[in-house]
């Protein structure tokens, strides 16, 4: 699957997005090494910190149903009904999406407001990160 068509499935995902707070709407779509696409959007709620980002609701599900194997993620994220407006990762789900993947090898793909994209490696975005292998 191309990024382009990834982007659009992160952008349709916004449209799920429970945003009541923010007003800010996110959508990712998850891609496996097989091909397979999850899609996830933000789910906010009243005390702040129960909220879940759009990347981890992608990944959450992947995972939940046995998949291990990623090679990219598209985030399209904007004001509820606008258009995207380069929507980075979060911290936080920047080092939960690192428990998952090799950052030297896994794309996150960000979707821009003419529908454009930039692609960066997780690794970038999280240098000198701290993953599972520090536990050994």
């Amino acid at each position: 699957m191309d990024y382009a068509e990834l982007g659009r499935l992160a952008e349709d995902a916004r449209k799920y997005s429970y945003c009541a707070y923010s007003g800010f709407s996110v959508g990712a779509a998850l891609l496996t090494k097989d091909g397979r696409v999850y899609q996830g959007c933000n789910i906010e709620n009243a005390s702040y910190p129960a909220g879940i980002c759009a990347e981890r609701t992608a990944f959450v599900k992947a995972l939940s149903e046995g998949e291990r194997d990623f090679s990219a993620i598209a985030i399209a994220g904007g004001p509820e009904g606008g258009r995207p407006s380069d929507a980075w990762p979060c911290g936080i789900c920047r080092q939960f999406m690192n428990e998952f993947v090799e950052g030297d090898s896994f794309d996150v793909v960000v979707i821009h407001e003419d529908l454009s994209f930039t692609v960066c490696k997780l690794g970038e975005l999280l240098p000198h990160s701290f993953g599972p292998e520090h536990l050994n």
